[in-house]
């Protein structure tokens, strides 16, 4: 627990108080939040220092005029019911903050527009539902669908083995209990769904979610992947009524309530480490802390190229890492309040994925350019109906940058002039593809861009979706050789650039993970 000591400073020539704890953890985003939570209600002294005066990071909000506009969530795919739940659901009851958030489900699955064919796809949701509208677009699909889910339900329950033994698997067990999972845990998204011979068409249309994750069909792990639909099929998907910061706001007084402290407004600027691993941290303020155990949620590149001073301390292995590690996408969202009402925009669907074809790979190639307008839009008053005043919409646009084109063309001369240009492009292809006018019923605009998520959340070139996952950097090889990434003492990582990967569901699952395994550090360190 908590103890207080002195240090005496020659400097001013008093003893300045100086606090230890049990473990500190670095930023108030999801990972960190569920990481300080977990580590709180086991008995144990944490502190959680953000910088931000908010918790939540990306899972936050923000006024404009008369809208309230949430940041970045789109929906949770891992909660569910108690009929038919996943991971999130299971934790926020273990952790005893479900009984008091309010959750509605999203209508329908999804909207896929294609551009380049001009075509259209509603999914609804639940895996029968879903097999027989497939089936009805893509004649002779049924079999290969239904395989599909099949596989996922087995993958989810190898996770959850996974989970269990803490990334220590029985390759036997898994042999045994998991085989097709085993079989599948390697290949791409294509390669297996190529192998269970599933029809092209039906391929595109069941890789639309592929931009959530960041990475094209034909280099994604089919088990991340897979799974990820799996559960918003079966689970549905559900928002909070008071949006994603209630949620954040929720986790800062349950962690308090634990015990926990919370400082805002005064984050981590150095990981003081010794031979024998992380020794205290230095605040923003010039406040040291000391403690044996540090979970960050801010990147393994922020960490290292500017809170360890002492790069000789850092391992090869990470060092390498680091540097071989390519950044995911850099977000660009566009949020819209609009004076007319859903029903008079003929707005029917929650969400719209509109892609220049849905040929993943060829949208990906396209989302590397300035004029990419790909794009996942979501009608907010379509789940929620009073999210805004009556006879208003709430109207989100979402893309992701797959290189640094935005801060190439991008200088502080013509900067509102690009955002401007850019905004106007997303809104004409989403009239395009839906038949919506909306232009002329704009009242609020706000445009983040790279930029504006670099300078608020401290996120590499702005990108929100951590590292890009693929070959031998996917989930699945990086969950299960976590142990040999180790390379500070005391050290562990939390939220979109840990080994789950990024998004809402993966970061409070990874902070979660981080605190267990800290948890079994301190355990080892009595011993």
């Amino acid at each position: 627990m908590d103890s207080i000591g002195y240090t005496f400073t020659e400097k001013e020539g008093t003893y300045m108080e100086k606090k230890r704890y049990d473990a500190v953890v670095i930023g108030a985003g999801n990972g960190g939040l569920i990481a300080a939570l977990r580590l709180a209600k086991s008995g144990k002294k944490v502190l959680l220092a953000e910088r931000h005066i908010l918790p939540g990071g990306f899972a936050t909000g923000f006024s404009r005029g008369r809208f309230y506009f949430e940041a970045s969530l789109h929906e949770l795919c891992d909660l569910g019911h108690e009929e038919a739940h996943g991971n999130l659901y299971e934790l926020f009851n273990e952790l005893g903050i479900f009984d008091k958030l309010e959750f509605v489900d999203v209508p329908e699955a999804y909207c896929a527009v294609d551009l380049e064919t001009g075509e259209r796809y509603e999914m609804p949701f639940g895996i029968k539902a879903y097999i027989d509208k497939m089936e009805e677009y893509v004649p002779g699909s049924r079999k290969s669908v239904t395989t599909f889910f099949e596989l996922g339900e087995e993958i989810q329950r190898a996770l959850r083995y996974l989970n269990e033994t803490h990334g220590h698997p029985d390759t036997k067990v898994l042999m045994k209990e998991y085989p097709n999972f085993m079989r599948v845990a390697v290949y791409s998204v294509d390669k297996v769904l190529d192998a269970i011979k599933m029809p092209k068409k039906a391929q595109r249309i069941l890789d639309t979610y592929w931009s959530y994750l960041g990475t094209p069909t034909d280099e994604l792990g089919f088990v991340h992947y897979c799974i990820m639909v799996y559960l918003y099929i079966h689970c549905k998907a559900q928002i909070p009524t008071k949006r994603s910061h209630q949620i954040s706001a929720l986790l800062v007084e349950e962690i308090e309530k634990a015990g926990g402290d919370v400082y805002f407004g005064d984050g981590v600027r150095e990981i003081k480490l010794g031979k024998d691993g992380v020794e205290g941290v230095v605040l923003d303020s010039g406040k040291e802390i000391e403690t044996r155990h540090v979970i960050s949620n801010a990147s393994p590149n922020a960490v290292y190229k500017d809170m360890v001073k002492d790069k000789s301390l850092i391992t090869e292995t990470q060092k390498k890492l680091v540097s071989f590690r390519r950044l995911s996408g850099r977000g660009l969202s566009i949020f819209l309040g609009l004076n007319k009402s859903k029903e008079e925009l003929g707005l029917k669907d929650y969400s719209y994925f509109i892609y220049d074809s849905l040929d993943s790979r060829k949208a990906y190639e396209a989302m590397k350019g300035i004029g990419n307008h790909n794009q996942v839009s979501v009608v907010l008053n379509n789940a929620l109906p009073d999210a805004s005043p009556k006879g208003t919409t709430i109207l989100y646009m979402t893309t992701l940058y797959f290189s640094d084109v935005f801060d190439k063309v991008v200088d502080e001369s013509n900067y509102f002039e690009i955002k401007e240009k850019v905004a106007k492009g997303f809104i004409e292809t989403f009239e395009k593809a839906t038949g919506a006018k909306i232009s002329d019923a704009i009242e609020e605009i706000e445009v983040a861009t790279p930029l504006t998520y670099a300078h608020y959340t401290s996120t590499p070139d702005g990108s929100i979706y951590g590292y890009y996952t693929a070959g031998l950097d996917n989930m699945m090889p990086r969950l299960t050789t976590m142990y040999q990434e180790e390379g500070v003492k005391g050290l562990r990582f939390a939220g979109g650039h840990a080994a789950r990967s990024s998004g809402y569901n993966s970061a409070y699952l990874s902070g979660d993970l981080a605190a267990k395994l800290t948890l079994g550090d301190m355990k080892e360190d009595k011993q």
